[in-house]
């Protein structure tokens, strides 16, 4: 159930323009002034360009082309009663042309306007990087923690077979998991012994101060954000409702595996960093209730292969 609701998330809009496709052939099978109705394909071709761009506005309109072309071929007397010869020819080519084209140029301003907020996304991802990597310098335990973690998480997305945009989402809340931390005391976070409950609590508020400063420059970010948000959070609380329908997004089950491993191998403090094989194995214990246990094998495939490669 969970595979299928997934998948259709994952390609809601294709399955929605393929869908609107469907939909006008039949209709335009049944309706009387066949060559008018023809500019209902428009539909489809313009939903594919606004939402995926010009790869697949240019394929809605091939497809709906063909289509089109193929039952005026078929049924060229019932289909396109109206028309025929070279004056059908001539309405079908006029129509496709528009058709492509208007596909085509929906599908490029919207790569255009893509390429312009991965660039802004990119610059204000460099620069909460660059902060995190001077705030973390300060304190040889947590130097380079950021970056370990969005590396991992990346690493599993792609395990895990996520598209090109969910994985670089991923390692972009990766590298900011932490910024939240910036607003917290800095004796409180290199403290060498072990926190208090109450200092605890206050190191804890960190994610919602990271939210609040990613919330900041506005929808730039606001895909990290959810998982930001929740991957201090446990896979499994309690009840059984939430064994059955687990709330908490991928990317952040992804992200709580990450940073749970890079701070069990990394020195504190207040204790030595764990080799890889015990941390694994702690992985391993919180699967199913701390960790998602898919997450938990992706990630296994991603330490072995480091480990081979090294």
């Amino acid at each position: 159930m969970d595979k299928i609701k997934n998948f259709l998330v994952k390609h809601l809009e294709k399955i929605l323009v393929l869908g609107l496709t469907g939909v006008i052939l039949i209709t335009n099978y049944f309706v009387f002034q066949k060559m008018a109705f023809l500019n209902f394909y428009y539909l489809p071709v313009l939903v594919s360009g606004y939402f995926l761009g010009k790869k697949y506005a240019i394929y809605t309109s091939l497809f709906s082309i063909g289509l089109v072309v193929f039952l005026a071929v078929l049924y060229p007397n019932s289909f396109y009663h109206q028309s025929t010869g070279l004056r059908l020819t001539l309405d079908l080519v006029i129509w496709g042309g528009f058709l492509f084209l208007a596909g085509a140029v929906v599908g490029t301003l919207y790569e255009q306007k893509e390429n312009k907020i991965q660039e802004i996304k990119k610059a204000y991802v460099g620069v909460i990087e660059i902060l995190t990597k001077y705030l973390e310098s300060s304190d040889r335990y947590t130097k380079g923690h950021s970056l370990r973690v969005a590396d991992y998480a990346s690493e599993i997305a792609k395990s895990l077979e996520l598209s090109k945009s969910e994985v670089e989402n991923i390692r972009v809340a990766g590298l900011l998991h932490d910024i939240g931390k910036i607003e917290i005391s800095s004796e409180l976070i290199t403290k060498a012994a072990s926190l208090t409950a109450e200092e605890k609590k206050i190191v804890e508020t960190h994610v919602e101060k990271g939210v609040e400063i990613l919330s900041s420059v506005g929808t730039v970010l606001k895909e990290s954000i959810p998982i930001v948000l929740s991957h201090h959070k446990f896979f499994i609380e309690s009840s059984e409702e939430e064994k059955k329908f687990n709330t908490l997004p991928l990317g952040a089950r992804i992200l709580a595996v990450a940073d749970s491993f890079d701070a069990m191998v990394t020195d504190r403090p207040y204790r030595a960093g764990k080799p890889l094989w015990q941390a694994m194995e702690e992985l391993e214990k919180g699967s199913g209730i701390q960790f998602d246990p898919h997450v938990v094998e992706a990630f296994k495939r991603v330490l072995a292969d480091k480990v081979e490669v090294t």
